[in-house]
């Protein structure tokens, strides 16, 4: 039990520095003003026009770090702090979205996969940690009897939520790969803008990539105690 507790705990150290990591980096570039004068949404615009999507809509969504793209309506959801304003950290967010939204009409194998799990993972995340939980309580670590098997059908739902999360790199690396070609071929951002725009997402990235390692730690530490292991 200790040593879960020193790895997850180890673990949110680590989320918590990179995600105040990211709000810093987000506010430094946020000071990098474009030279082209294009705001989040002209540049979340643009890169759509040049993919050649007319379905979708670029609208404003409140908050901070809110940004994200809406397969379901066709919607680039940029923050307050985006779809506005005109430097490198926007421009690196407008276009992130946006290579969510290339994704979604080139039927990019990675989001299509996520798509699916989405509904199940919704239902099951929440969930699966008290199933697991009961199941323990009503005898699971034996290996046999109705306890085991409730804890057996938690950790499955729990696996779920781990591969939801580790699909979700590649979707993730993805859509900044594109914005970052994007930006650089259609020379939207200058040199320095674009190392602004480069590092925001380089951060972005390592908060799904700590979530996806601190998922991974969750499942196999109650699959040890399923399964019989102790410390």
């Amino acid at each position: 039990m200790m040593t879960y507790y020193v790895l997850i705990g180890a673990i949110a150290l680590v989320s918590w520095f990179v995600s105040n990591k990211l709000k810093s980096k987000f506010k430094y570039y946020s000071k990098v003003h474009l030279s082209n004068g294009m705001s989040g949404a002209e540049i979340a615009e643009k890169m759509l026009a040049d993919h050649g999507i007319r379905d979708v809509k670029v609208v404003s969504t409140a908050g901070m770090l809110t940004d994200h793209y809406n397969p379901k309506n066709k919607t680039v959801n940029l923050s307050e702090g985006v779809y506005s304003q005109r430097n490198a950290a926007s421009a690196a967010v407008a276009a992130h979205e946006c290579g969510h939204a290339v994704q979604h009409a080139q039927a990019y194998e990675w989001l299509s996969l996520r798509s699916k799990l989405v509904p199940v993972v919704s239902i099951t995340s929440g969930m699966s940690t008290w199933i697991v939980f009961g199941g323990l309580m009503l005898g699971a670590a034996a290996g046999v009897g109705f306890g085991y098997y409730v804890a057996i059908a938690g950790l499955v739902m729990m696996g779920f939520a781990t591969l939801f999360s580790f699909i979700t790199l590649p979707v993730e690396y993805d859509a900044s790969n594109r914005a970052l070609k994007w930006l650089k071929a259609k020379s939207i951002v200058t040199q320095e803008e674009y190392a602004g725009s480069e590092d925001s997402l380089k951060w972005a990235a390592r908060t799904y990539l700590v979530a996806a390692i601190g998922s991974l730690a969750t499942l196999v530490y109650w699959g040890l105690q399923v399964f019989g292991g102790r410390d």
